[in-house]
């Protein structure tokens, strides 16, 4: 499947738990399939938001092989790469172009905080391993390693680097990255609740939290987007935003997973060390999402 399909929606999907801690591969269906109907352009598994730390290496490739199967070749499916030692990416690679993913999504080495050249050096070995398409994440907000502009560029040189989801919290970066690389290389937003001003700025697509739970509404904010309506994508992006703001959280898991469980009927397990919301705080999100679910905005024709 080619790389120049990587434009639009592309989902960090969740990882479902049955009650004794196994992978449900029958929910996962389910709401991947959510996805897919809804209109979403690819799909992203095992990343943070799916819960990677905590998965076993063949956990993840079954994950894999399960969002394979409900795209059933009409969209992309990229397996994300992170591990604290460079031979463990590469091996993670390997295990994910055997088993089908059209492309990764690769991280530096956390936890460790990398120098630049050794940083560089992490993201060639792990894409040479694969010898898919990469989307380079950058994340130095949450990760402390950061990916400048040059650097990316310096990357897009080579052809297995095709796309960036940029989450560096700058909106600035959209621009000098368009400035510094050919438009042939992908720039994605990964930040929830910038996502249309990243759009606006010209990024090619977004990788969705949200949109796990709201797939209708995030695949029209794209589009409107996309075909120059903005006032239409700005009425639906407002209503979004409380719920946007709960992917930009220490507690993005359980609070997505929350939300999840109350729009789409699905549950909110999580592998431990994190553990669903209680309390007050369950309270909160709860409110958030019965409210905007009251208020839920009517879709335009796209």
């Amino acid at each position: 499947m080619s790389n120049a399909l990587w434009n639009g929606v592309f989902p960090a999907v969740t990882t479902k738990f049955t009650a004794d801690d196994r992978l449900d591969i029958t929910e996962m269906e389910r709401c991947f399939a959510l996805q897919r109907d809804a209109g979403v352009d690819g799909i992203i598994v095992c990343g943070s938001l799916g819960e990677a730390s905590t998965l076993d290496p063949e956990e993840k490739i079954e994950v894999l092989k399960t969002a394979l199967r409900v795209a059933n070749g009409k969209i992309p499916v990229l397996m994300t790469v992170v591990d604290g030692a460079t031979r463990r990416a590469q091996a993670q690679a390997e295990a994910a172009a055997k088993a089908g993913a059209h492309g990764l999504m690769v991280l530096p080495g956390v936890p460790y905080k990398s120098e630049a050249h050794e940083t560089m050096a992490h993201f060639r070995a792990v894409a040479k391993a694969g010898g898919l398409p990469v989307m380079i994440y950058n994340n130095p907000v949450a990760y402390g390693v950061n990916l400048t502009p040059e650097m990316i560029a310096e990357l897009a040189q080579d052809p297995l680097f095709v796309a960036v989801k940029e989450s560096s919290d700058d909106i600035r970066r959209v621009s000098e990255l368009f400035n510094l690389v050919d438009d042939k290389f992908r720039v994605f937003t990964g930040v929830d609740n910038l996502a249309l001003e990243s759009l606006a700025m010209g990024a090619h697509g977004w990788v969705a939290g949200l949109v796990v739970a709201f797939p209708k509404e995030t695949v029209a904010i794209y589009k409107l987007a996309l075909a120059g309506r903005m006032a239409e994508a700005l009425k639906i992006y407002r209503w979004f935003r409380p719920l946007l703001d709960l992917d930009v959280s220490a507690r993005l898991v359980q609070n997505i997973k929350l939300v999840e469980a109350v729009a789409i009927n699905s549950n909110d397990r999580c592998r431990a060390p994190r553990i669903a919301l209680s309390g007050a705080e369950r309270t909160r999100i709860e409110k958030i999402v019965k409210d905007a679910m009251a208020k839920r905005p009517s879709l335009p024709t796209l």
